[in-house]
């Protein structure tokens, strides 16, 4: 009998600091059939700990990584030390790749795809162990993933093996979601130690500007680069944050002696080979994240570390998505200083300032919390549990980001409005990309043609910057062969295989992508504004090219494919975009088409137009002749709302009155109406609603009667006691009618003081809950007194106002006892 490869492993295993933690490991899946492992990069969890729990017994052993080069890394450096082929013991499925066969026990996958696994088969059939590598990372994906694993064990599959590997001190957050007693088994790594090299930018120099990565910063990471060369022994590794700037150091880097290699998740597998296998000459691999942490670059002694990533960010309220380029983390900056340190001592050169180090964040946000959530979405929707309740998340998705997914997907008819997939949804999740880009292909294929709308999804699905922002001139080099050629033709024969084949209409290329990019985007179809030198996107964000003018600018209509707004700008900046025409555009957005009759208060007078709409984008406006009764209320309420209640006829009459409700609301509360200015402009139907149809500018408010308006707020049957309550006018004891102010926080009676001798108090309102406060006058009608106790002054205050007054006014009634004595209204007779 042949002897088991994975025993003869684990037998004689390499040196490896994982190897002292196995035993302790399978002992506890013996026990409980979950655990954490905890060890730092670089101490050999990827190679070990899967063929471990493949000795556990039947079924394979699926792992998953962040990144299909990492799978396709992981697996050969396992087949390697089996002494086997990849696709034997040890083989790896990414999309659109795949060597496994039947004897395969252990298999290295990309997150995304187990997710897709567990959801066209829960059960995970013929799955005995999960290992997720790299769960520190939090990628979206992970973190749903161990989320439905947990599901699957506690509903379906107690038996499954799940073991979450991280490097990071969260790994007791993940046994917690695990289950209770959950184990962590802690294997200590055994990194050299590395020097840090600061390398701070010269003066003037940007890393970032509105257009991305700075030439001039991509200068100074070549220049630390060569710096590193010279000083230091080994191989060099260099972290800059995407693609299109390891080209660019890479290219900065010419004439070095030493093989430069770039590395990142575009690249074919050949190329990819050629930067993870130690050469005869010294190499500098140039790379993304992939080599963070969840990939061995053999024989690195020196790391250049740019100090940027690349990381997930949406503008929900712009619905503008996309990768933005952020400074590194604290926690990441160590990781990556850490790959130095594998083999021996070695250095970190870091191309920024201690103080500058100082100001990094501790560690990088999970995906969850900053991400666009539409796929994450639409993967609960289909697992039955569209707003994740029950699932055992790391961190419960936000809820602005959630509710805009479910927004986005049921424009797409991916979910009904209960939050349940649709068969349409189904389809679209079958579509290993984005929704928006499944809906895209799926749509587009009878509108381009399979083929078209397979190639330009697979361009979609990867960084869709372009140069010039034209995304025609990207697909055509594409097409020709470019450094990205390879694996764009196999996403896009795999995508042409998910749909039904079409011919599709006889459209050129330009207008092609554009459609099909309206179909994955309507938010952001664009047209040209007035001027011609910015656009308006249908979701109502401004849009401008950047500096370094793109053939495409002046072109009417655009379909925008990636955009993104810099800090502090009031419009978008276009990164990627391809021409459209209307007819197109109306087709592809079909959903935002809309007819409205709009009634507005502009520059003092009501405007009502019957438009035609594409989102923000307005297509026709004819003027409306008889508007809705409701929309002029609208608008003369935001007209009295921004110019002020001052543009009514406020006549004397009608300030009365409202002060004396005002008076009567304050006092007694309900029926009596509120008066304030926020109340009258809230509630303009109540009180001007007849005078509304009349209504087109300041000029016919100026002509309302307001008084009589106000009396449509009065309450029945309660408006007949407003004069017993409120009354306009008191009549005094001389039998004079005087008029009541209202205005102040207590209503006021101002009299001639002869005018109310024989009253023993003054009369009180609101039912005899409020006395009136009297503002007693001399004979000239200037203040001499004021009371609300009218007893307590005739004692105590009218014997000092009659010695003060009776000299000056001898002609005028000062009785020494006010009480009795007959009220007057001029001089005695």
């Amino acid at each position: 009998m042949p002897e088991d490869p994975i025993a003869r492993l684990l037998a004689r295993p390499p040196d490896l600091p994982v190897a002292a933690g196995v035993a302790e490991l399978l002992s506890h899946l013996r026990d409980t059939a979950a655990a954490v492992v905890q060890a730092p990069p670089g101490s050999g969890k990827t190679s070990l700990v899967p063929p471990a729990v493949a000795s556990l017994g039947s079924g394979r052993v699926v792992v998953t990584q962040p990144r299909r080069i990492a799978a396709r890394a992981a697996a050969r450096r396992l087949a390697h030390l089996l002494g086997e082929p990849v696709g034997a013991t040890s083989g790896y499925s990414v999309r659109g790749d795949r060597q496994t066969g039947a004897g395969t026990r252990v298999e290295f996958v990309t997150t995304g795809v187990l997710l897709r696994r567990l959801q066209r088969d829960p059960a995970l059939t013929g799955v005995g162990a999960v290992v997720l590598d790299e769960v520190h990372e939090r990628q979206l994906d992970s973190d749903l993933t161990l989320a439905l694993l947990v599901d699957v064990r506690e509903n379906l599959r107690e038996d499954l093996v799940v073991v979450a590997m991280s490097a990071t001190v969260e790994a007791e957050r993940t046994a917690a979601l695990l289950g209770p007693g959950t184990p962590v088994v802690d294997i200590p790594g055994s990194l050299h130690p590395v020097d840090t090299v600061w390398s701070p930018l010269p003066s003037g120099v940007l890393r970032l500007d509105d257009r991305g990565v700075t030439p001039r910063f991509l200068d100074h990471v070549a220049a630390t680069t060569r710096r590193a060369i010279d000083e230091r022994a080994g191989d060099v590794l260099v972290f800059v944050p995407g693609a299109a700037e390891v080209s660019g150091v890479v290219r900065r880097l010419g004439g070095v002696d030493a093989d430069v290699r770039p590395l990142h998740g575009r690249l074919p597998p050949a190329e990819q080979d050629l930067a993870l296998t130690a050469g005869t000459r010294r190499r500098v691999v140039v790379s993304t994240a992939v080599a963070e942490s969840s990939l061995t670059v053999p024989g690195v002694r020196t790391v250049v570390d740019a100090g940027l990533s690349r990381e997930p960010r949406t503008d929900h309220r712009r619905g503008l998505a996309g990768l933005v380029t952020v400074r590194v983390s604290r926690a990441s900056a160590a990781q990556r200083a850490g790959r130095a340190g594998r083999e021996g001592p070695g250095a970190a050169y870091r191309c920024w300032s201690p103080a500058e180090d100082e100001h990094l964040a501790e560690h990088p946000a999970p995906e969850i919390a900053t991400a666009d959530l539409t796929s994450f979405a639409l993967e609960l929707a289909v697992w039955g549990s569209p707003d994740g309740a029950g699932l055992a998340l790391l961190d419960r998705p936000p809820a602005a980001a959630m509710s805009a997914a479910r927004e986005t997907l049921s424009g797409l008819g991916a979910i009904d409005e209960t939050g349940a997939v649709t068969e349409r949804g189904r389809a679209i999740a079958a579509v290993a990309v984005d929704p928006r880009l499944a809906r895209a292909l799926l749509d587009g294929a009878p509108l381009v043609g399979s083929r078209r709308a397979a190639e330009v999804v697979a361009m979609l699905a990867e960084d869709v910057r372009a140069p010039g922002a034209d995304l025609v001139a990207s697909l055509r080099g594409l097409r020709r062969g470019g450094p990205d050629g390879a694996a764009w033709r196999a996403a896009a024969r795999r995508l042409e295989g998910a749909v039904r084949q079409h011919e599709g209409q006889a459209l050129t290329d330009d207008l092609a992508v554009g459609v099909v990019v309206a179909l994955a985007h309507p938010d952001r179809i664009a047209r040209m504004r007035p001027g011609g030198s910015a656009y308006l996107m249908a979701g109502g964000t401004g849009a401008v090219f950047g500096r370094g003018e793109s053939w495409l600018a002046g072109t009417p209509w655009l379909a925008v494919a990636d955009a993104d707004r810099p800090r502090g700008r009031r419009d978008a900046t276009i990164r990627a975009a391809a021409p459209l025409d209307e007819d197109l555009a109306l087709e592809a957005a079909s959903a935002l088409w809309r007819e409205d009759e709009e009634v507005a208060w502009r520059d003092g007078r009501v405007v009502a137009r019957r438009t035609t709409s594409l989102g923000a984008i307005e297509l026709t406006s004819d003027r409306l002749a008889d508007p809705a009764p409701h929309l002029v209320a609208a608008a003369v309420r935001e007209g009295l709302r921004s110019d002020g209640l001052a543009v009514l006829p406020w006549g004397e009459a009608a300030t009365a009155l409202r002060a004396r409700l005002a008076f009567l609301h304050r006092t007694l509360g309900g029926p009596w109406p509120d008066v304030s200015d926020e109340a009258l402009v809230e509630g303009v139907e109540r009180w001007l609603g007849p005078d509304l149809a009349r209504v087109r500018g300041a000029g016919d408010l100026r002509r309302v009667d307001v008084n009589a308006a106000l009396r449509r707020l009065l309450p029945w049957p309660e408006a007949g006691r407003l004069d017993e309550l409120a009354p306009e006018r008191v009549t005094v004891p001389s039998g004079s009618a005087v008029r009541v102010d209202y205005t102040g926080d207590q209503p006021v009676l101002a009299v001639r003081i002869q005018e109310v001798f024989g009253w023993a108090a003054a009369p009180a309102l609101a039912g005899g809950r409020v006395p009136l406060l009297l503002h007693l006058l001399s004979p000239a009608r200037r203040p001499v007194a004021v009371t609300a106790d009218l007893a307590s002054f005739w004692d105590t205050g009218y014997p000092q106002v009659r010695a003060e007054l009776r000299g000056r006014y001898p002609k005028h009634a000062w009785p020494d006892d006010p009480r009795t004595a007959p009220p007057t209204r001029g001089v005695r007779r």
